[in-house]
């Protein structure tokens, strides 16, 4: 019994003349992968990846469980291959669904009829596949409106497919079609959770990081690249900078008043990260931000770090809950990660009341007594990279 996956598009059929771009993308990405696993083969149809081991070997749950992982993919089928005569598919539908059928009380059954020489019609076949079951398992009964399990009949130019169930897969569109951007990656639960967000919508990120050592740790850069390296699961590559900030928050600290730390800081931050993103041709910055979460992070607070930014500020989690951003953390796995006991240098100096209506005038005046110039350039000298690889 031959058993393959089809990997079902979302919102990507509907790109109109711009579908085949999208198709060939994510064509390279499942083939990739995959790769790891051994010899498939691989053909598309009417939305539809089919992927087919030719390996023994091959764990059908180890395909589905990398494809899940792939952005573009809406849905994941493991299907039965049938010859395209009605009494292949009859024998085949009953042997191979008799596990999911047997712990279910309704059923129906659909077809898709892609081949119109295939000389049974949808209904036709819906109905004797529907009568066949029925028989094989008398404690089914049919129910067309809110069935326990729906078996689909797929009938294709080559070959004709059964399967019961659908498996969610990742959605949205295949990485690389959304542009690239730069991601302020801190050892928070919230950022990750934006990375992934703007992953989803086809955007490659790669990830900036401040430091400030001694007051962050070894531990706490640590934390953060691991984050970045669960992150690939969903992103792929990132290149991930980290940037000395030590000098800058010492000098904030010692040159401005203490209400408008946290807001000059995140200043400094978007213009650091912009020269970088400038130098990786990335076309905008994406933070964790949601509105009200804290103080710096209200409206008026968010006017006032954006105003420094020549491109654009991209904040995902910004209309978000914090249970919302927690529930997306652990879906992706970087929930435990973030919440490990290591700070990073978003908690030096805290102010203990921050201004959280700032006015920009006044922002911009303490910005400037500061004179942070050379050493935002230091700080961009002495900026380090790396990358980190999805682990295939």
């Amino acid at each position: 019994m031959k058993e393959v996956v089809l990997a079902k598009y979302g919102e990507m059929a509907l790109k109109g003349l711009n579908k085949g771009t999208f198709e060939d993308v994510l064509f390279k990405q499942i083939k990739r992968r995959l790769r790891p696993l051994g010899a498939m083969t691989f053909s598309r149809a009417q939305s539809t990846v089919y992927i087919e081991p030719q390996d023994e070997s091959i764990r059908i749950d180890d395909i589905i469980d990398r494809l899940q992982k792939v952005f573009g993919i809406a849905t994941l089928c493991r299907a039965v291959t049938c010859e395209k005569d009605f009494d292949d598919i009859r024998t085949r539908a009953v042997d191979y669904l008799r596990e999911t059928l047997e712990d279910v009380e309704t059923f129906k059954v659909e077809a898709k009829r892609a081949d119109k020489t295939f000389p049974m019609k949808s209904p036709e076949i819906c109905r004797e596949l529907g009568g066949t079951l029925c028989e094989a398992f008398p404690h089914l009964r049919v129910d067309v409106h809110e069935p326990d399990v729906t078996v689909m009949v797929d009938i294709r130019d080559t070959n004709a497919y059964v399967y019961a169930g659908k498996l969610r897969g990742a959605g949205g569109l295949p990485l690389g079609t959304g542009g690239k951007a730069l991601l302020l990656l801190s050892g928070g639960i919230d950022s990750p959770v934006a990375g992934y967000m703007m992953a989803k919508r086809g955007v490659l990120v790669n990830a900036i990081h401040f430091v400030s050592p001694p007051y962050t740790s070894d531990r706490a850069l640590l934390k953060v690249e691991e984050l970045a390296q669960k992150m690939t699961a969903y992103c792929g590559d990132i290149k991930f900078y980290c940037v000395p900030f030590t000098e800058i928050q010492e000098q904030l600290r010692r040159r401005c008043p203490e209400e408008y730390f946290t807001i000059l800081m995140r200043r400094v931050m978007m213009l650091i990260a912009q020269q970088i993103a400038a130098q990786d041709e990335d076309q905008a910055l994406i933070t964790g931000e949601s509105i009200g979460q804290v103080a710096s992070q209200t409206m008026q607070a968010m006017v006032c770090t954006d105003a420094v930014c020549r491109m654009p500020v991209f904040r995902p989690c910004v209309a978000l809950d914090k249970t919302e951003i927690i529930e997306i953390a652990r879906r992706i796995d970087t929930f435990d990660i973030s919440i490990q006991p290591y700070e990073d240098c978003c908690t030096v100096f805290t102010p203990r009341h921050p201004k959280i209506r700032p006015q920009l005038e006044l922002i911009e005046a303490a910005q400037e007594k500061a004179e942070l110039g050379e050493m935002i350039a230091r700080a961009v000298e002495g900026t380090t990279c790396k990358t980190f690889h999805v682990e295939l």
